[in-house]
């Protein structure tokens, strides 16, 4: 090789194929951040429908409150409210331990409000009643078998006269007491959607 002579630089085509190479990476990792954002936004779309519909569950527990007060109104007086009725989802006691409210078995005696069909909102609502009391099928101020059954009440069962501090110038109850009634509502709305809404209510026995 003399002094004059000059290398032949790389042949073009080379160079093309380098270039393509890079091209196709770079369009595939777009390809997959333009994936990712896609999913995200369907994701948040997605969480802000279910929070929508678990408020509008929320909402409609109401009605459930509604109606258990409702047929509690309709059967206070005369002893009814002593006893238990399982097809009213009604519990004259109290359980003795906290029911777990997402087990269905818990729901096997339930009242269905507007007997069982969707409202507008594509909700079923449900409902159930305990007594505030610790012994069933007993009066608020009775026994069963030789066990006093004790409530939970606006007011003592004693004489008006014993007042509620028992010290001077107490005051002094007078009327009937009412029973506490503990209102469970359940509500199983769209996208396996399911709120429980919860209520005391007092009424005369």
């Amino acid at each position: 090789m003399t002094p004059l002579e000059l290398r032949t630089p790389a042949p073009a085509a080379r160079q093309k194929g380098l270039v393509l190479f890079i091209v196709l990476i770079v369009l595939v990792a777009m390809s997959l951040a333009g994936i990712g954002m896609v999913r995200s936004i369907d994701t948040a779309t997605m969480v802000a429908g279910n929070l929508g519909f678990k408020e509008a569950s929320l909402n409609a527990g109401d009605q459930g409150i509604e109606a258990a007060y409702q047929w509690l109104l309709a059967n206070a007086g005369g002893g009814t409210l002593n006893n238990t009725n399982l097809a009213a989802g009604y519990f004259s006691s109290r359980p003795p331990t906290e029911p777990d409210w997402y087990d269905p078995n818990t729901w096997t005696n339930q009242a269905m409000v507007n007997g069982g069909a969707e409202d507008a909102a594509g909700n079923v609502i449900s409902y159930m009643i305990h007594r505030m009391c610790t012994q069933p099928n007993t009066a608020y101020n009775g026994a069963n078998g030789g066990v006093t059954n004790t409530c939970a009440l606006t007011m003592p069962t004693g004489a008006a006269a014993t007042g509620g501090s028992m010290s001077v110038g107490a005051y002094a109850f007078a009327g009937t007491p009412q029973v506490y009634y503990r209102v469970t509502s359940r509500i199983r709305g769209p996208r396996n959607t399911e709120s429980f809404v919860q209520a005391m209510i007092a009424v005369t026995n």
